[in-house]
This record gives C-alpha cells, sequence and structure tokens, in this order.
C-alpha cells in the first residue's frame, strides 16, 4: 500500500504515545493539587469507544489517492475528533462530581490537549489540499475553524461545565469579563495611535530615503529590549511627571496603570507598521506612477488612487502581525497595572493553579487566531479585487 497523506500519518503517529501515555485528565481534590492523572483509555468502555472512529476514517485517508473529498472527510472527522474528545472530557468529569467532594477538581491533561492539537493541525492540512475550484477566495482560513464549531456547542450547552477550567471562570465571571475588556481595550488603545504615527512615518521614510537608517535603528533598538525591561522603564519618568504635575495623574498618566502599558505597546508596534508601509510604497511600480503623473495627478491623489491600494496587501500583512503581537505583550501589561488577561495568567501563577492560568491564556490564543484568520481572510478577498 502506498502512503499518499505523510502528514497525516505523522499526526496519527505522534498521537499515538499521548494517548498511551500522557494523562487525558487529572483528578484531584481541590484547585491547588495537581492531581492524579488517568491515560484515555482509562475512560474509553462500551459506546465510548465509537469516539475513536475518526481514527479509522484518518487511516483510511493516508492510504487513499487525493481528492477534495477525502479532504472534505478529513475535515469532517477533524471535527468529529474535537468535539468527541471534548465530550468525553466533560461527561467524564460529571461522572467524577457525583461522587467526589464539591471541591475537587478534573483538569485537561496533556493528552487531551495534544490530541486535540494534532486533530486541528489535520483539518488545517486537509483544508489547504482542497483546490480553489472548491473554496471560494478568502474563505480557506474560515474553513479551518470549522472543526471547532462542535466544541463551541458544547461549551455554550453547558456540558462542559464540571471541568475545572470552566468552574474557575463560573468562579470569576465578572473578572474575566472585565479582564477582557480591559485587554481589547489596551490593544485597541495601543494601535490607534500606532497607526497615526507609523503611517505617515513609513510615508515620510519612504520619500526621503537618507532618514530609513537612523530611524529603523531606533525602532529596532526598542524591539531589542525585553517587554517587561521597558514597562519598568517607564514607571519613574511616568511618576515623575505625575508627581510635578497632579493634573496628568488625575488623567491617568501614572507610573502605573495604563499609560505605561499603552507607550510601550506603542513603541513596540511601530516597527511592524513602518516597515510595512515602507515595504508596500517601495513594491509600487515607478511606471505606474510615472503614468499616473503623467494623468495629472498631485502627490495626495497619487497616493490615495495608486499607491495605497498596491501596498495595501503589504500593509494588512504587517497589520495582522502587529495585531498578534499587541495581544501577546498585552499579558504583560498586568504587571504594572493595566490589567487585562494577563491578570488571571498572574495570579494563577502565584497560586499554583493551573486552570487560572489556562482561563487568562486561552482566551488570548482564541483572540489571535480569530484576528489571524480575519486579516488572511480580508487580505485574501482585497487581492482578488485588485486587477
Amino acid at each position: 500500500m502506498t502512503i499518499r497523506n505523510r502528514v497525516l500519518l505523522c499526526l496519527m503517529l505522534l498521537g499515538l504515545p499521548a494517548a498511551l501515555w500522557l494523562a487525558f485528565l487529572a483528578e484531584a481534590p481541590n484547585r491547588l493539587v495537581s492531581g492524579q492523572g488517568q491515560p484515555l483509555a482509562h475512560y474509553l468502555a462500551g459506546p465510548r469507544y465509537l469516539l475513536l472512529l475518526p481514527l479509522i476514517a484518518w487511516l483510511a485517508a493516508v492510504f487513499a489517492r487525493p481528492s477534495p473529498r477525502w479532504q472534505l472527510c478529513i475535515i469532517a472527522c477533524s471535527g468529529a475528533w474535537l468535539g468527541g474528545l471534548t465530550w468525553l472530557a466533560g461527561d467524564a468529569a460529571r461522572s467524577i462530581a457525583q461522587t467526589a467532594s464539591p471541591l475537587a477538581r478534573t483538569s485537561l491533561g496533556g493528552a487531551f490537549w495534544l490530541l486535540c492539537l494534532l486533530g486541528w493541525l489535520a483539518a488545517g492540512d486537509a483544508t489547504a489540499r482542497l483546490p480553489s475550484s472548491w473554496v471560494r477566495r478568502g474563505q480557506r482560513q474560515l474553513w479551518a475553524l470549522l472543526p471547532l464549531l462542535p466544541v463551541l456547542c458544547l461549551l455554550a450547552s453547558g456540558q462542559l461545565d464540571e471541568l475545572s477550567l470552566l468552574k474557575e471562570y463560573h468562579n470569576r465571571r465578572e473578572v474575566f469579563t472585565d479582564a477582557l475588556v480591559a485587554h481589547l481595550t489596551l490593544v485597541l488603545g495601543a494601535l490607534l495611535p500606532t497607526l497615526a504615527l507609523g503611517l505617515p512615518l513609513g510615508w515620510s521614510l519612504y520619500h526621503r530615503p537618507l532618514r530609513q537608517g537612523p530611524v529603523l535603528a531606533v525602532l529596532n533598538l526598542v524591539q531589542t529590549l525585553p517587554a517587561i525591561a521597558l514597562f519598568g522603564l517607564l514607571i519613574g519618568p511616568l511618576a515623575a511627571l505625575a508627581a510635578a504635575w497632579p493634573a496628568l495623574g488625575e488623567l491617568g498618566i501614572q507610573g502605573v496603570g495604563a499609560a505605561p502599558a499603552l507607550i510601550a505597546l506603542t513603541l513596540y508596534a511601530l516597527l511592524p507598521i513602518t516597515r510595512s508601509v515602507l515595504s508596500g510604497l517601495v513594491q509600487v511600480p515607478a511606471t505606474a506612477r510615472e503614468a499616473a503623473t503623467a494623468m495629472g495627478l498631485n502627490g495626495w491623489q497619487l497616493f490615495r488612487q495608486l499607491e495605497l491600494p498596491l501596498a495595501l496587501p503589504v500593509l494588512l500583512a504587517g497589520l495582522r502581525l502587529t495585531v498578534i503581537q499587541l495581544i501577546g505583550l498585552a499579558m504583560l501589561a498586568a504587571l504594572v497595572g493595566a490589567g487585562g488577561l494577563g491578570t488571571l495568567m498572574f495570579q494563577g501563577l502565584a497560586s499554583s493553579a493551573l486552570d487560572l492560568i489556562l482561563l487568562g491564556v486561552l482566551p488570548a490564543a482564541a483572540l489571535t487566531l480569530l484576528v489571524d484568520a480575519g486579516f488572511k481572510h480580508w487580505a485574501a478577498n482585497l487581492k482578488g479585487a485588485l486587477p
């Protein structure tokens, strides 16, 4: 038999040791104890073995002749696999909760996360193999998110409420909501001044090439500073400003809080935005500029009608990386009292509560996935609209 899908075969082989030796769930008497891990086989009995049917379909796809229908089958099986694993974890947690103490916790183990990741990667590989005639322009990234729908349905239905991660969420619902809003506010609050500074700065550097070296060197220097160090460096000057001019302190410009976080995030985001504007303008053909100038377009018209549309795909790529970078760096803003999802993460680290850490980390990871898929979808549609 000829192996026709080596990627899927490698993913299945990687998942085998995870299923056999890593803990699928960890049962603990309370939230602060790591608990005793149990492998996947411990929770499989009777009809639950039907959850392994997607593996049979995947194995058949490894040796089948590649075709769009087989790729759709892999995507569907990936959704069934993710949904089945999630349902099994939630069902096992409910069974444990019926006999255990109210303080007992059932946490997701390493095998669960690894097996889900491998299943999602299988769906992503199958989506990438679909021909363009089967997937509309700009929708390939959205197809890769389809296997997550069963998990979202289980989450919305309350089937997973007995898992430790969901118990942490229900116990801190208001705190989580405030942290999420603060996180999004930090990202948006840093993105707006970044665009206001980076767009004209990139345009200026393109028209004044002699300034590119010094300016980019300064922006690169900011990137080399660790984020925690930059947050710390801003505390002293901002605290001194608030002490010298109390009105600034009343406006929120203090050594701790949102001010140092927003300034640091903006400084970090300036380089990718500026470089993307500069790179986008550089790749505009000189002949197109000459033709537009000959037609009587002035500087602003040339930029608005020619340079910006042609440079927009590169600019969107830089904007996508910038937003993803801001989502990650905003996790550290909690260290200077700016709030955000990093607050939950650091609280979990301080109390050695793994599920509390995940409560802060997983939403940030989900935000990056949504931003990545959204920008890629937008860029693909824009590319199809350009002549």
